[in-house]
């Protein structure tokens, strides 16, 4: 999607610690697009973090103050345009926009933090490095991303591209949704049909109806059908058989987490093609 050049961008919606350093030698995730292979079954896209452990010892970050000012050159939806991290922030805006109302005009709805990071960060769910993807955590309602995972995006195979980028950033949006409905712990058990994968594509669902409605929220262009197809590729990068074929050689649906390709550009769609959130209920329909 395109941001409209002349809408204005608030900086201090996205904390930036890009610069921070990590001490100790980091985090018990090693980082690199290998372990990301390796683990993003489990927790690519929306990873829990409590399940992966946390700082190992001597890590964690060095206090201080936040290490990185780029972010205060994102000023307008032109600079959007041109750079991810002011894309994220625009997408971060656009999306409180539409959620806010949707919430019936705000009524119990509260924005989630966002941060992003490089390489390793501390939060309420743990420690975590890049090699997680970006998450979300529900302890302290915020979300994490590493600018760096949209290149290990193409790596998977997908092609890459602005919507693909906000598809991404939408898809943990709605996990934060989930919990504030009080649905993200409907179910934790892997498998086709499992709990897990019900979570997810419900998020595919909700990132879906976000951008059904991104127009709306005053920050985007119209979406091109290039642009929808850019995160449809996205999506099917992202599934389980994908990854388990990439780096197993193998299909299991038993250990599925995060649903196929298939299923998950078809949530996403389902939730383009009808732009309301009621469409998005994955938990008693035949996936």
């Amino acid at each position: 999607m395109t941001f409209r050049r002349d809408v204005d961008l608030d900086p201090g919606r996205l904390r930036d610690t890009r610069g921070r350093r990590v001490r100790g030698g980091g985090l018990a995730l090693g980082g690199g697009i290998g372990t990301l292979l390796i683990i993003a079954v489990v927790v690519l896209l929306g990873g829990n973090l409590p399940d992966l452990g946390g700082p190992t010892a001597g890590g964690g970050l060095d206090d201080g103050p936040v290490g990185s000012q780029a972010i205060q050159e994102c000023e307008t939806g032109e600079d959007a345009n041109r750079r991810q991290d002011c894309r994220l922030l625009g997408t971060i805006q656009s999306l409180d926009a539409y959620w806010s109302e949707a919430f019936a005009g705000g009524t119990g709805f509260e924005q989630p933090g966002v941060e992003v990071f490089r390489d390793a960060v501390d939060t309420a769910c743990g420690g975590a490095t890049s090699a997680v993807g970006p998450f979300y955590c529900p302890l302290d309602r915020s979300i994490y991303v590493d600018l760096i995972f949209y290149e290990q995006l193409e790596e998977l195979g997908a092609a890459g591209g602005p919507l693909s980028e906000m598809y991404v950033a939408a898809h943990e949006y709605g996990h934060h949704i989930q919990n504030l409905l009080g649905l993200l712990d409907a179910g934790r058990d892997a498998g086709a049909e499992g709990g897990a994968v019900r979570t997810e594509l419900q998020a595919d669902c909700f990132a879906g109806v976000w951008a059904a409605n991104a127009v709306d929220t005053g920050f985007l262009e119209p979406l091109t059908r290039a642009q929808v197809d850019e995160a449809l590729d996205t999506a099917a990068a992202i599934g389980d058989d994908h990854i388990q074929r990439q780096t197993q050689g193998r299909i299991n649906q038993d250990t599925w987490t995060h649903g196929s390709s298939e299923q998950r550009r078809d949530w996403f769609l389902r939730g383009l093609d009808e732009g309301v959130p009621d469409a998005c209920d994955t938990t008693d329909v035949e996936l």
